[in-house]
């Protein structure tokens, strides 16, 4: 838009060249012929006086727009004194129509240029000494063809102005919702990221240390115990909340270690005396793209956050499967269940852990299944479909053989 804008400046300002030179070639030229023709005649001190104001008033074309009125009116005047007392300067006339239709209004312009061809045709018709068909329309007829010329690419250029501005304000626009959009995503993430670390931690901590309190007297061994695990919950926290905070994968990954490492070592950490955590892999996922990786452990730590917090399950399954083209994450519980479809009629009035999953499995196009009812526990399901070049079990299974 820039560049177009520019583009018209300068053919704009090539145009104004053009004229101005002009202008000043037919002064010059119309001078000269008075000069040879009619050097002798009284009025020419008074011709060549004129035509040095009327030289001076055009090199003061660049007036402000509050005074350019009172200019062209006094530029117009003096042209037409000079054409009256030498006709030849009507030549003159095309560089005046020119200022004309682009200093004035529309209206005021054609009824100048009027005016203007009208003086043309007299002086023409004075100096051909009889009234010449050619001489009387063709001024008319140039007029005419310049001022449609004009007019029409004025317009143009108006109708070009307001699209680029349209243009230009749409860009905003989009610019602004672009931003808006990105601060939401990075809402987004940052709420699915605390919800499913620095939440669930603090939520074990809060637990530990209550039963640390309770046990405080009468077992401290136990007590210290509980305490030691709220704290090493505490420093794995922190190292999550810095690694998410950089968009880093989560610590269980960026150890080195695979995505199976990790659910088994999820499975470890939340086995507690009353819950029981079982990790199983079925085929072989291969190598995947650090994001499917991190999405899906971090699936499995929300469903056991909803298990740990709504479930009262003693026993709860990380299952991971992996297929020829997707890999699914089940993760499965024998707790009290509940009713999937009332749920999602009050999602409003729950928490977070839920929601965040599905917006994770869509952000990578894949699908999220909840099979519950209330007394027969809960089954989580999250399908993500393999990204081109991923390996698939057959492949590895084709490399080991």
């Amino acid at each position: 838009m820039a560049q177009l804008l520019g583009a018209q400046r300068d053919d704009t300002r090539l145009l104004a060249v053009i004229v101005h030179s002009a202008f000043y070639v037919l002064l010059a030229a119309s001078l000269m012929r008075w000069l040879i023709r009619h050097s002798e005649t009284r009025s020419t001190p008074l011709i060549v006086v004129l035509s040095v104001v009327i030289a001076v008033l055009y090199a003061l074309s660049e007036l402000r727009q509050s005074g350019r009125l009172v200019w062209f009116a006094l530029l117009v005047l003096t042209w037409s004194v000079l054409v009256v007392l030498a006709p030849s300067f009507a030549w003159c006339a095309v560089p005046l129509v020119y200022t004309g239709l682009r200093i004035l209004s529309e209206r005021v312009a054609v009824i100048l240029v009027v005016a203007l061809t009208a003086l043309v045709v007299v002086s023409q018709v004075r100096i051909a000494g009889w009234l010449d068909p050619n001489l009387v329309l063709a001024p008319p007829a140039v007029a005419a063809v310049t001022t449609a010329l004009f007019v029409g690419m004025r317009r143009q250029a108006e109708r070009q102005a307001a699209l680029i501005d349209d243009l230009v304000r749409t860009r905003q626009e989009l610019a602004a919702t672009e931003r808006r959009e990105g601060t939401l995503a990075e809402r987004q993430r940052l709420a699915m990221e605390i919800h499913d670390t620095l939440a669930q931690g603090l939520s074990s901590q809060r637990m530990l240390l209550q039963a640390a309190d309770l046990v405080w007297d009468s077992d401290p061994p136990l007590a210290h115990t509980h305490l030691r695990s709220a704290a090493a919950i505490a420093e794995r926290d922190l190292a999550e909340a810095r690694r998410f905070v950089h968009d880093l994968a989560p610590a269980d990954l960026a150890a080195g270690g695979s995505l199976p490492a990790a659910l088994a070592a999820l499975a470890g950490r939340a086995t507690t005396e009353t819950l029981t955590v079982r990790c199983h892999i079925e085929g072989t996922p291969g190598p995947l793209p650090q994001r499917v990786e991190a999405t899906l452990l971090r699936i499995a730590q929300g469903a056991l956050a909803n298990v740990r917090e709504h479930a009262a399950a003693t026993t709860a399954t990380i299952t991971l499967t992996s297929l020829d083209d997707q890999i699914v994450l089940d993760v499965a519980d024998d707790g009290r269940g509940f009713d999937p479809e009332a749920q999602a009629g009050s999602a409003r009035h729950r928490g977070y852990g839920l929601p965040a999953i599905r917006a994770r499995v869509r952000q990578l196009g894949g699908t999220c299944t909840i099979e519950s009812a209330p007394g027969d526990g809960t089954v989580l399901s999250a399908a993500i479909p393999r990204g081109p070049g991923t390996p698939t079990t057959a492949d590895t299974n084709a490399d080991r053989r």
